[in-house]
């Protein structure tokens, strides 16, 4: 499952890159290119576009950057804006609502959701009671939450948000939330990621027993 989950993750992060480049007016990528920028040798990544049977590049002229925007539109399903909402527009939530590049890079926050929204809007997105997010998920067949609530709030949400036909969840409550079989989570926990490099970069890690 790893295996499968970390090439996935390659396959968003080449499409990442290569919307960057295109951006820039370029027109064709060497795998060099894209092994530098996300850190791993070129070999994996025509390994990679070959086992995806995408568009082969060669030595001299690389791969076409829009061919390759295309292929892995389709093996990712992503070829259209992908609409999510946002439960909890405190801080957080807000600061995702007001982050440009999600639109950049394919992803549509189409709604915000609070318990008591102080905002009828936010950047032009709606803001709504938590009352009207079933009916809003089924009449806009959204698939995708982003959660920010607080602590006390993640697992009831969670359970709301499963109730409602959500199938995927990015949790960026400090509480971790399990996946089932109808529902995947991805727990995203900032505090515990800062910890973890604090710890990395102290040299203790070494001194840890396996």
């Amino acid at each position: 499952m790893k295996a499968n989950n970390d090439h996935t993750t390659r396959l968003i992060k080449y499409k990442r890159i290569l919307i960057q480049l295109k951006s820039l007016g370029l027109e064709r990528v060497f795998s060099t290119n894209l092994g530098d920028a996300i850190g791993i040798n070129p070999t994996l990544v025509r390994k990679d576009f070959s086992r995806m049977n995408l568009t082969q590049g060669n030595r001299k002229g690389g791969y076409n950057i829009n061919e390759l925007i295309d292929s892995l539109n389709s093996i990712l399903g992503t070829s259209e804006l992908q609409d999510v909402v946002v439960i909890g527009c405190g801080n957080l939530g807000k600061a995702l609502i007001k982050h440009e590049a999600f639109y950049k890079e394919g992803i549509n926050i189409s709604a915000g959701f609070d318990s008591n929204p102080r905002e009828a809007e936010l950047n032009g997105i709606p803001i709504y009671p938590m009352e009207v997010l079933m009916n809003y998920v089924t009449q806009h067949e959204i698939r995708v939450a982003v959660l920010c609530v607080p602590a006390g709030a993640a697992s009831h949400t969670r359970d709301l948000l499963a109730d409602a036909g959500i199938q995927g969840i990015l949790n960026f409550t400090p509480v971790e939330l399990k996946s089932s079989e109808t529902l995947r989570i991805q727990n995203v926990n900032i505090c515990l990621e800062i910890e973890n490099l604090f710890f990395q970069i102290s040299g203790k890690s070494s001194r840890v027993p396996v």
